[in-house]
């Protein structure tokens, strides 16, 4: 009996350190891959503050053979706004990704309900329609869409673009329709006895209860037109620098007509800036989106 009681034992001791070594071995693993990730964002992040001169005191914007700085400012962050339209390229996303946002996030929100709360006859075979539409990336459709807004002379304009990423919004419900999947038919049913039309329920009883998903997509929806550069570049071209959007101007300070190379610095300035909001609102906003997505995609 004792020598069974020790065989366990140590047979439990060595599950244990087993384990450990597992786990050791999976930390290091993530802390490899996560330096990985971190490198090349360190060091744009790094150029955009480098101030490096050459021998007559000039400042050196292109791309260096030293990672860490010699030294540090804001020289390029003072290039970027005084000597390109940056700012103005900056303003034109963030009312495109505002707008996109807004619209997306009501019909993607009104759709998803739609889909969960309301029975009708084909309801089934539009859910399966827009899963398989959903498996195509939407550049595919960039031709047709082009040729669609240059018939109806709406190219060239943030008008068009914004038409372009909120149109299709609609068929990307399928985390919100399993977030209202969890609330409770029952009120939805009670709303109906009091005499609520669909849009009051949707509007007074449903997304109230619905803050996490909102938020989920409404984060969504606003990153996707903010670093989107397909259809920001087919749309509005390369002549009009003026209606340019950040990831159009980034891309022409490196690779258009007018591109040089000591504009790196700044290019990586602009890089920093585009990040900031982004970046401030999954940091404000992550505690909602982990609950919008988690709960969509647990009983969508």
């Amino acid at each position: 009996m004792r020598d069974e009681i020790f065989a366990k034992a140590r047979k439990q001791g060595h599950m244990r350190r087993n384990r450990t070594i597992v786990n050791i071995v999976v930390y290091v693993v993530l802390v490899i891959f996560c330096a990985i990730w971190l490198y090349p964002i360190l060091w744009i992040f790094l150029s955009a503050f480098r101030d490096q001169r050459n021998a007559d005191g000039q400042f050196i914007g292109s791309i260096v053979s030293n990672y860490w700085p010699e030294g540090f400012g804001i020289e390029s962050f003072r290039r970027l706004f005084t000597e390109t339209l940056f700012l103005r390229q900056f303003g034109n996303t963030l009312l495109v990704a505002v707008c996109s946002c807004v619209l997306s996030t009501l019909l993607t929100l009104s759709t998803a309900y739609v889909m969960s709360k309301i029975k009708f006859k084909m309801r089934k075979p539009f859910m399966n329609l827009a899963m398989i539409l959903g498996l195509f990336p939407g550049f595919m459709s960039m031709v047709a869409i082009y040729y669609i807004l240059k018939a109806l002379q709406l190219t060239q304009s943030l008008f068009a673009l914004i038409l372009c990423y909120s149109a299709g919004a609609g068929m990307g419900f399928y985390v919100a329709k399993g977030f209202f999947d969890t609330v409770p038919n029952a009120l939805v049913e009670s709303a109906k006895l009091d005499g609520a039309t669909q849009a009051q329920i949707f509007w007074k009883v449903v997304l109230p209860l619905s803050k996490p998903i909102i938020i989920y997509t409404a984060l969504l929806a606003f990153t996707g037109p903010w670093m989107d550069f397909i259809f920001a570049r087919v749309i509005l071209g390369q002549e009009n620098e003026e209606l340019h959007t950040v990831a159009v101007a980034l891309y022409q300070m490196m690779y258009g007509p007018k591109a040089s190379g000591d504009v790196f610095t700044t290019f990586a300035a602009g890089c920093v800036c585009v990040a900031v909001p982004i970046v401030t609102l999954f940091l404000c906003m992550q505690k909602y989106y982990i609950e919008g997505a988690t709960a969509g995609a647990v009983k969508g």
